[in-house]
């Protein structure tokens, strides 16, 4: 062996001294493979532990064996750690994949007498039951140090009995053979012992039974799991192999990882900081690098509070190695990178500390020696020339970890000594009328707040001067405060909200700009609390498509599809969240008005696109698959089915709460079954998946619906099929459709299903469109379409009068603009196909320009004036208010639009609209 590394590892570790005494002949034959100069795969340690353990059926013998095996990887492992030959990741991955090893070991051993005792373990559903290792803490992350303890929960899938001579149930099967892992692992012999082995993290800790069932695991996560808990499981790791296991770790991750941004995980981390520090200061272990104030542990805070906060949207955050997610909290600038680089500096330091001090005698500790000899061969391990270098290098790397602990848990509920109820209620009390007061006399005395708990009421009392505080700034504070309040109502007993809302004080100040503006989005937070954990994660960035789909695919993937409940949840969710972000989006960060409606639309498309897929796989499970009208059996990939879109749908300009007008076409074969246990014919199936569809989007859920659905456009409106044949819409189309029904089918457009259906359709509106017509046929038609409208839904003589102006359907509105548009196409696309490309106005006023049907001032004029007319619909909307507008403020542009629709479609017209 080299002498000089032998002899620094000798001076590192008194247990090393031990081992070398003791099997001097074996470590001499270990040196000689590589000299210590290599790294080991998980493969090669494993087949270690096989061919020590190989063939030995003898307890003792086999005990025996696995700890030589193990002092001879320890001698090893101390060795290239106190010469620096091995890094701290590699190190700490090799001793994981030991115990790994050591573990699937054991397992294996300890059931064989079992089995010949009880039998083999069965299920209630007939399967045989294994034991499920999760490796917890440092094991489960692959990060074990060099005298860890490993912490572990044992658990099965089912309940059950053995099939033996001797009958036990499932769990006191599994109990006796974790009992039995135990022993085997950490039993103190002539030789050691394997691994020390802490069972206390399991549900209910020390006292409870050692082996729980995946549904008893679930239950008490679900109603039992505790803040610290959510810390633990982090890190959980399957160690054992199987599908039961990665099942039950599946589980687990809901409880772990909220889908939102759980911001309380900060007041967890300070509660559970303060019990660290009181342990420490009890034990007077302020020198323990783990433990102590910048050790190893308050890294691992810092990493895992952004994880609990973030992890359930953020999936990379979800990983279990410290140093992994250090990275990707940089790189998604949740950490400044100096910050980054300090933490991973500090921790790797930490950790090689960590192994110094545990080399010296095998044992689980953190504390720096007292004795000026251990001391001596701490600092000499690490390449110090005294102790007091090491410790003011030590202390320097602690600091740094102080630091972005005390900035990242500083308690913002502290920071504010101004914010006092009796200050900021004055201030309030100032510039609110008598309305606004008496709501905040009612709400602090109120029957509620009586019972609210304890802890509840708490929060309630820190969140509200924050809230005062913010609504002081706002530009006009009783409007957001009558907003907001029984938005607060609604959360107060949900405390974690107040949490987020007090933890984000940039959060807290967009909710209340949105309040000012928006009393929808007030309603909308009120009615569905849980979006605002989506309010407290957004950027204010328009979602994109492809983010979308993705999203509610993925969402989607995870349910079954019998589990309709559960699929509507989501469904109304992902439209609900998305299209508040949307809002978020146009009213924080001023986003353009049509990219607006093109994300709206986008949410509305992707949302009926799955509910299709969703209705389609449904009845195909049920009944098996149709036979197209080609003769070709239909699958998930060929449904022969697809959905139009009209109106704002179909013409991309969609709003807050615009329904969606949708038409169901089908490619199937109506007279044959379908090929299922349960066949019905193919155009009761093409009904099916449509009525599916429609439940799956508007029945009233607790969360809502996804959109109100209107199919009247459909042939022969409500008198006629839910759902049509493309054969049967062609000619309903060419030969029966009035004109106005072909004024529809400009703003028409395929949003979903088969894209070979898709495009038929497509060009069969196409066709519809520029059929060749007479002007003033279509001039007459759309003339007298457009005043049955104005009578029915236009202001009134009254209304008028009083300067009134109804946004849509008065003169000069936005559905004059609509229709002249229509005109354009109906008109002359016969002699100008391109007029019939784009079913939204504003490119085909745009196309109309280029075929000079319209001058291009006029077509910008028209433009101009439809999206200043949308944009204050869409801003109306926001507001809650109807659209009926000042006619005054709104005179120039009506007269630009009247102008030419008098010019384009009624000669005849005369417009006073000062005296309407």
């Amino acid at each position: 062996m080299n002498a000089a590394q032998l002899q620094k590892t000798l001076r590192a570790s008194q247990y090393a001294e031990q081992v070398l005494n003791l099997h001097s002949s074996l470590l001499e034959q270990d040196y000689k493979t590589d000299q210590f100069l290599g790294f080991l795969s998980s493969e090669v340690i494993y087949q270690f532990v096989h061919n020590a353990l190989n063939d030995i059926q003898d307890e003792n013998q086999w005990m025996q064996s696995l700890r030589i095996l193990r002092a001879r990887l320890m001698f090893r492992w101390i060795w290239q750690d106190a010469n620096h030959i091995i890094d701290v990741v590699t190190l700490t991955r090799e001793l994981s994949d030991f115990a790994d090893a050591c573990i699937e070991a054991a397992k294996h051993f300890a059931r064989i007498p079992l089995l010949a005792k009880y039998g083999e373990p069965i299920g209630y559903s007939g399967k045989v039951q294994d034991l499920i290792v999760v490796a917890m803490g440092k094991l489960g992350a692959q990060e074990l140090n060099l005298s860890s303890d490993i912490d572990l929960i044992f658990a099965y899938d089912e309940q059950g009995e053995t099939n033996g001579r001797k009958c036990i149930d499932v769990k006191e099967f599994c109990i006796l053979w974790g009992q039995k892992i135990i022993y085997l692992l950490e039993h103190i012999t002539a030789d050691g012992f394997v691994f020390r082995v802490d069972m206390r993290l399991r549900p209910w800790g020390d006292g409870s039974a050692l082996a729980i069932s995946h549904v008893a695991l679930e239950k008490y996560l679900s109603q039992h799991g505790r803040e610290w808990e959510r810390y633990a499981w982090i890190k959980a790791r399957v160690v054992t192999q199987g599908q039961d296991g990665q099942d039950l770790l599946a589980m687990t991750r809901p409880f772990v990882f909220r889908k939102y941004v759980d911001f309380s995980a900060f007041e967890a981390m300070r509660e559970m900081k303060v019990m660290i520090e009181r342990e420490v200061t009890r034990r007077n272990i302020e020198d323990d690098i783990k433990l102590g104030a910048g050790g190893i542990r308050e890294v691992e805070f810092i990493v895992q509070v952004f994880q609990l906060i973030y992890g359930g949207s953020k999936l990379e955050l979800q990983d279990r190695q410290c140093l992994v997610n250090l990275k990707h909290l940089g790189e998604m600038g949740f950490l400044e990178p100096e910050a980054v680089h300090d933490l991973k500096d500090a921790y790797l330091f930490l950790r090689r500390v960590e192994h110094a001090i545990q080399a010296l005698h095998d044992q689980q500790t953190q504390s720096l020696p007292t004795e000026p000899d251990l001391q001596a061969r701490i600092y000499e391990t690490l390449n110090f020339s005294s102790w007091a270098e090491f410790k003011k290098f030590l202390n320097e790397k602690r600091a740094k970890v102080i630091f972005q602990f005390e900035h990242l848990i500083k308690d913002k509920t502290q920071d504010s000594p101004e914010l006092s109820f009796s200050d900021l209620d004055e201030q309030l009390n100032e510039i609110l009328d008598e309305h606004a007061k008496n709501l905040i006399h009612e709400f602090w005395f109120g029957h509620a707040i009586k019972k609210l708990p304890a802890k509840a009421m708490q929060r309630l009392k820190t969140f509200w001067p924050h809230l005062i505080a913010a609504i002081l700034q706002s530009d006009n504070p009783q409007v957001a405060l009558i907003r907001l309040m029984p938005l607060v109502e609604s959360v107060m007993r949900r405390t974690v909200y107040l949490v987020m809302l007090i933890e984000s004080k940039g959060a807290l100040q967009r909710l209340v700009k949105m309040a000012t503006v928006s009393p929808w989005i007030c309603e909308e937070l009120t009615h569905y609390p849980v979006l605002l954990d989506e309010f407290l994660s957004m950027d204010f960035e328009l979602p994109k498509r492809q983010d979308l789909e993705d999203s509610l695919r993925q969402q989607l993937l995870r349910i079954e599809i019998d589990q309709i409940e559960d699929q509507m949840r989501v469904l109304r969710l992902f439209k609900k969240s998305n299209v508040l972000t949307v809002a978020a989006s146009d009213v924080l960060a001023e986003s353009p008005l049509m990219r607006v409606s093109d994300a709206l639309t986008d949410i509305a498309e992707i949302s009926v696109q799955a509910s299709l897929n969703l209705a389609y796989q449904m009845t195909a499970k049920k009944h098996g698959y149709p036979i197209d009208a080609d003769g070709v059996r239909c699958s998930l990939e060929h449904t022969a089915f697809a959905v139009i879109g009209y109106g704002k749908l179909g013409g991309i300009e969609m709003g807050y709460g615009s329904d969606l007008d949708l038409v169901f076409i089908h490619y199937m074969d109506e007279q044959t079954d379908t090929d299922g246990i349960k066949p019905i014919s193919g155009f009761e199936f093409a009904m099916r998946v449509a009525q599916k569809l429609m439940s799956l989007m508007t029945t009233q859920t607790l969360d809502g619906r996804v959109y109100e659905v209107d199919t009247r456009l459909r042939p022969s409106g409500e008198a006629g099929l839910l759902v049509t044949s493309l054969k049967a819409f062609e000619q309903y189309q060419l030969k029966n459709a009035w004109v106005w029904e072909h004024q529809a089918i400009v703003r028409a457009r395929t949003i979903a299903g088969e894209q070979s259906l898709r495009t038929k359709l497509e060009e069969l509106r196409c066709r519809i469109l520029t059929s060749p017509r007479e002007e003033e046929k279509v001039r007459t038609e759309v003339l007298n379409m457009r005043k049955k409208m104005k009578d029915h839904l236009g202001s009134s003589k009254e209304q008028k009068k009083d300067g009134i102006f109804h946004l849509k359907q008065d003169a000069g509105g936005i559905v004059d603009i609509e229709f002249m548009a229509q005109y354009v196409v109906l008109a002359w696309s016969g002699t100008n196909p391109d007029l019939a490309h784009y079913s939204d106005n504003v490119r085909i006023l745009e196309d109309a320009a280029k075929a000079r049907c319209l001058s291009s001032d006029d077509a910008s004029a028209l433009i101009h004036a439809y999206l200043s007319e949308r944009a204050e619909s869409h801003r109306l909307a926001l507001a809650n208010q109807n659209m009926q507008v000042s006619a005054a403020k709104w005179h120039d542009t009506r007269e630009v639009v009247c102008k030419l629709w008098q010019r384009l479609i009624d000669p005849t017209a005369v417009f006073a609209l000062g005296s309407e």
